[in-house]
């Protein structure tokens, strides 16, 4: 599997179709091809300037990965090449069907993730009868991912009444304002966000926000040391549709 890191003015535009076309020559022992924006932080000093894709930049770099998922399912049976999650979102279109990713080679990596996620959570969120159970909880993300998680606490609402979620949007400081995935989020900035705002019962927190250990973010703060800073509860959520409904809907008082 592979992955090209997109510059705007650099490899983009004709340069990516060039890309696509000679990486697609060792198909099939190459598996699957991400295309991902490089991410711009606040550390950049000396370094080549880089400008952040638009969304017509994002509309583009789509149209040339489309045309060539319809070539290579034709020539191959498989989509091949794939875009980010952040194309779509940066570009105001909506994510692909499932059938697309061909299996999520590279959910890891941000292709796919959000399309994976939503449809777990529609088949949890539909298995789970409505109740009037009263739960407060809270839960924070990045930019990126924070419209979609603003529309589930809604619709968790209307299903669960008496379940108040809040949905708290995280900006980042600690790389820079361009970072918006909650994979990069780190514990300074949660901490200094989400001080005396409601919290609720529990604090829900997505499993990429830590590094692979899984007990601390990319500051080196634990999440532990978060919960005592915030004096609340944490629980760390896996990246599916059903964790999260699970999260939610754990616990709580009946009434």
């Amino acid at each position: 599997n592979a992955q090209i890191v997109l510059c705007k003015g650099y490899n983009d535009g004709e340069e990516l179709e060039r890309t696509i076309h000679d990486l697609a020559a060792y198909l099939p022992y190459m598996g699957s091809l991400s295309v991902v924006p490089v991410g711009l932080t606040k550390f950049r000093q000396g370094l080549t300037p880089l400008e952040p894709f638009s969304e017509q930049d994002a509309r583009e770099v789509l149209q040339i990965i489309h045309k060539w998922q319809n070539i290579l399912l034709k020539a191959y049976d498989t989509h091949f090449v794939h875009a980010s999650d952040e194309w779509y979102i940066l570009a105001g279109l909506p994510f692909p069907e499932e059938d697309s990713y061909d299996g999520y080679p590279q959910i890891e990596n941000g292709v796919g993730m959000m399309t994976s996620f939503l449809n777990e959570f529609d088949c949890a969120f539909e298995a789970v009868k409505g109740d009037l159970v009263q739960r407060t909880l809270s839960m924070a993300t990045g930019k990126l991912a924070f419209p979609y998680f603003k529309t589930l606490s809604e619709r968790i609402s209307e299903k669960f009444p008496n379940t108040t979620l809040y949905v708290y949007e995280i900006e980042n400081d600690y790389f820079g304002p361009m970072i918006t995935v909650a994979g990069l989020i780190t514990g300074t900035d949660l901490m200094r966000q989400l001080q005396d705002k409601p919290l609720g019962d529990k604090l829900c927190l997505p499993s990429v926000m830590l590094r692979a250990e899984g007990d601390r973010f990319l500051d080196d703060i634990t999440w532990k040391e978060l919960e005592n800073a915030l004096q609340v509860p944490i629980e760390i959520v896996k990246s599916s549709g059903e964790d999260f409904v699970n999260a939610v809907l754990s616990g709580g008082e009946r009434k």
